[in-house]
């Protein structure tokens, strides 16, 4: 169940990514990022598939985090947490690191940034509601 369980909750923030990335904030994106409908269109399979893997990763380890608790205290809030958590303690700093580098603005930190708190909340609360089941 453990390896469903990853797979299932890296989908949906998958999708999650698919819906921000398109119709949230897609044409923002793109002008912040100057990358053009052609070159997004470009080597879908492998961005996506690569995409996906590290998906994976991440869910893996909010997973571990989320066992240390009592099944009984799982609920998607509570995942929800942990991995809000995980996305604050861990991927925005990094990006903010990168980003700043990169001389990256703000507009596209804001897309990019609350779409990583968003995924890893999603993802924590769906880790954590599958241990109900």
């Amino acid at each position: 169940m453990a390896y469903l369980e990853i797979f299932l909750a890296a989908l949906a923030a998958f999708m999650l990514g698919f819906g921000w990335y398109t119709f949230m904030f897609g044409k923002a994106w793109q002008a912040e990022t100057g990358i053009t409908d052609e070159q997004a269109a470009s080597g879908v399979a492998m961005t996506h598939g690569l995409a996906f893997l590290m998906m994976c990763v991440i869910a893996y380890g909010i997973n571990f985090i989320v066992n240390l608790h009592d099944p009984a205290e799982q609920t998607f809030t509570h995942g929800a947490f942990h991995g809000f958590l995980s996305a604050c303690i861990y991927a925005v700093p990094a990006i903010v690191i990168h980003y700043a580098y990169q001389k990256k603005n703000l507009r596209l930190f804001l897309i990019d940034g609350a779409y990583l708190l968003a995924f890893f909340a999603l993802m924590g609360g769906v880790l954590a509601a599958l241990k109900l089941g």
